[in-house]
């Protein structure tokens, strides 16, 4: 079974020896280690991407000329993560607009473009200079022409600060990238449960407005079997044409815990010196497709 810290080791293993210091304009140090060409073409709306594979190895990674450039970019890599990955390919059954939608294995390759497109040393560098904030996401998204929520789930998997961000579709949490601060915590939020009642995210998809934030949201709301005690600072945003949700959690400066929490009885226990910095929170299900 893959995990999230399988996909991010072997992105690293690919990274390995290149020269990286102008991905931000040029891809072709990882298009030429995949033996593969890229190409532009005019797709239909929601098509971003596929590849065409010869018998003799090499590749054909062909992306949607109408869309933006960092969704090229993006695609490009996320097609270069089906063939390091060996993981097939299910596009057409989801919009390729919506994170939340997606496959497992479309969630893998997102998170394997993510490797590539934002290096672990730069961007953690970059992080370690502000809090976690949509202004940062922003200047970083910028920076490393990706997208909002690629760049946001990065933001929240490097950062020191106890932090995550989670991704929600309709009224459901689909996905949410944790730092391993949290982790460590033992903060966990459920996939597939509602929004919780309480937070920020909840009252823009209730009202139908575009962004809030609060500096007060008590932990309980967004982490499972957690007892209240502390309170959060939650930024959201609503996007009611992609019926979309973004939520970025985190606990400024000691605010939070300093203990790993027991989920079961709600009360702190023992630090036992540290949990991994990535334990493969993610697991994908047993009904990964083929082609």
């Amino acid at each position: 079974m893959i995990n999230e810290l399988d996909i991010r080791n072997k992105a690293r293993q690919f990274m390995a020896g290149l020269d990286l210091s102008r991905i931000d304009t040029d891809l072709s140090v990882y298009i030429q280690k995949v033996k593969a060409k890229l190409k532009t073409e005019e797709m239909d709306e929601g098509e971003s991407g596929y590849t065409l594979t010869k018998r003799d190895g090499t590749s054909t990674i062909i992306v949607n000329e109408l869309e933006r450039r960092e969704r090229q970019r993006f695609s490009a890599c996320h097609e270069i993560g089906h063939i390091v990955l060996e993981l097939s390919s299910n596009h057409k059954e989801t919009p390729a607009w919506s994170y939340a939608k997606r496959e497992d294995n479309e969630i893998a390759c997102d998170m394997f473009a993510a490797e590539l497109l934002m290096p672990y040393d730069q961007f953690k560098a970059d992080v370690d200079k502000a809090e976690p904030s949509f202004e940062l996401v922003e200047r970083l998204r910028a920076k490393y022409v990706t997208s909002f929520s690629a760049t946001a789930s990065r933001v929240a998997a490097v950062t020191d600060y106890p932090c995550a961000f989670v991704t929600m579709n309709s009224s459901v949490i689909r996905h949410a990238s944790r730092s391993a601060a949290l982790r460590t915590l033992n903060a966990w939020i459920a996939p597939k449960s509602p929004i919780p009642d309480g937070s920020v995210a909840r009252q823009l998809v209730k009202d139908g407005q575009r962004s809030g934030e609060s500096p007060d949201v008590s932990q309980d709301v967004w982490f499972q079997d957690w007892p209240q005690g502390y309170d959060l600072t939650e930024l959201a945003k609503h996007y009611s044409q992609y019926d979309e949700t973004f939520a970025l959690l985190w606990f400024e400066g000691d605010s939070g815990p300093e203990e790993p929490v027991n989920t079961f009885s709600g009360k702190p226990q023992e630090d036992d010196g540290g949990l991994k910095e990535l334990d493969g929170v993610l697991q994908f299900s047993k009904r990964t497709k083929r082609r």
